[in-house]
Parts: C-alpha cells; structure tokens; sequence
C-alpha cells in the first residue's frame, strides 16, 4: 500500500479525509499527525519522521487560518504558513515523496471580475493571505511534480467555522448582518476531501496549481440566508457592505474559482455549495 501524511490531521479538512479514509475505498495507508505528533516548523523532527515512515505522497492541511489575529502574530503565521511548507517540501523531495499543499483564494485579492484561473496574477492583500502564497511558491520550487490546490470559504461538520457561527447566532437573535459585497463560493470539506483522495489515486498527474471549490456563486449573505432557510430558523438576515464591517485584515471582493482545469485533470463532478451545505447541516443534526 503507499503511505499517504495528513499534516493538520486535527483541523477541519484533516478529519475529513480521516473519515474518508475509514471506508477503504482506495489502496492508501494514512498516516494523521498534528502539532503535537509531528510540528512541521521543526525540520529536525520533520527529517525523523520522513525517514523513518517515507511516505509516498504528503498532503499538507496544516496552516494557520486565523486570517485577522494574523496581522499581529505575523511571525507565527509566517512560520506554519510558510517554513512549515518550506521544510515539508524539503523532505518529500529527500524521499521522493510528492507534495500537495492546500492554499487560499485569498492570494489574488485582484480585480478580476470572472471566476480566477490558475494563471491569473496573484495580489495578497493580508498577512494570512501573503504567508500562503509564500508557502504555494516554497512548494512549487522544490519539485514540479508537486501541487497547490487553492481553495475557499471552507466550512464542515467539524471544528469552528462560519456556517457553525451562524446557527447559533440564529438560534440567539432575532436578527443580524452580513456581508453581501464579497463574492466567492463555500467548500464543504468533505467534498475537497474526496477530491483529493482522488488525485492521490493519480500519482503521474502534472504537477501545479489548481482550484477547488464548490459549485455556484454565493455571496456571504447569501450562504447566511441559505443556512437560516434549511435549518428553519427565524432569524433575519440583513445585507451589509464591507465597510460596515471592518476587519483588521483585508478580503477580497471577488473570488470565485474557475474549476475547469481540476475538472478536466481528474474527471471530477463538483456538487453545488448547497448540496453540500445540505450534507453538512444534516451530519450536525445527527451529532456527527
């Protein structure tokens, strides 16, 4: 069987892919580490580890995601979003072990008003944002077989995230307001997951940058409504512009992921971001 590394096996996209990897559909041995198994800012433990287990194929999950406490722990997300990667390319290259690593539409922040290619600019605009893209480039130099998959507005039936935050404000108020002038499309985890699962199955595939996200477009305030709305909850939803709601660290305005290229690599049917809001709201009401 070859062995696959999950780093950020704990966070939200990590225990996806554990899920997925429970179901024996695909001949991969899992290998699950975090912070506390295996630090990827130390490249001594790092040399260890790769030496001793020689994975075949490394997909790094691991990041620092707190995009506004970012600008002033800038050192810290520099490290995991950046050395970290750095050094995790590092080691698959002294294996010969190919590298995956999962990035942010948050690295164009330009003014492109159609769904973003792989080849468009790249224009971070936050220190999150920069971090990421220095990490895409550690990765891509270090082999050309290896591959970025950028992604966006991530959300699963496990740990924090937005679609989690708004049902308990809804099920707390009567009202609140969202953003409705930044545009981009949810990613439910579990469907990213099995994206990948697929591209492990394809080892030869060229290596590069590709997108992945859910179907359709979707504003902020429209995936607040379309939570409130399946989970049958009264509270109201107001839409509001960014600049009503400041935030420390800058989001881009549009960032919609063109799909075509990932689609047409690995032969993948990509859902709608509201039937996977749908799957995911289900599995929480089930506990799982």
């Amino acid at each position: 069987m070859k062995k696959v590394l999950v780093t950020g096996g704990n966070g939200q996209l990590g225990n996806e892919l554990r899920v997925l990897s429970k179901l024996g559909n695909d001949n991969h041995q899992y290998f699950f580490t975090d912070v506390e198994d295996l630090d990827i800012t130390n490249e001594s433990d790092l040399k260890d580890w790769f030496s001793k287990n020689k994975p075949d194929q490394v997909i790094n999950c691991a990041a620092y995601t707190a995009v506004d406490k970012a600008e002033e722990n800038s050192s810290l997300c520099y490290l995991i979003n950046q050395t970290g990667a750095e050094y995790l390319a590092k080691e698959c290259n002294n294996v010969g072990a190919r590298m995956i690593q999962i990035s942010t539409d948050y690295v164009y922040h330009n003014e492109i008003n159609r769904p973003l290619q792989e080849s468009d600019p790249t224009h971070p605009q936050s220190v999150y944002a920069n971090s990421k893209l220095e990490g895409d480039l550690a990765v891509l130099s270090a082999s050309l077989n290896n591959l970025v998959i950028r992604t966006s507005w991530v959300y699963s039936s496990f740990g924090h995230n937005f679609v989690k935050t708004m049902i308990r404000l809804g099920q707390e108020r009567d009202s609140l307001n969202v953003v409705c002038d930044q545009i981009g499309t949810p990613t439910y985890a579990r469907h990213l997951a099995q994206a990948l699962i697929t591209i492990l199955s394809h080892p030869e595939s060229e290596g590069g940058i590709y997108h992945f996200s859910n179907e359709g477009v979707a504003s902020w305030y429209d995936f607040a409504t379309a939570i409130m709305s399946i989970e049958g909850l009264a509270c109201q939803v107001f839409p509001i512009p960014t600049e009503q709601y400041p935030t420390p660290a800058a989001r881009p305005l549009y960032s919609v992921l063109s799909k075509e290229k990932i689609k047409g690599s690995f032969d993948l049917t990509i859902p709608h971001w509201r039937e996977g809001l749908k799957e995911c709201l289900s599995l929480l009401k089930k506990g799982q």
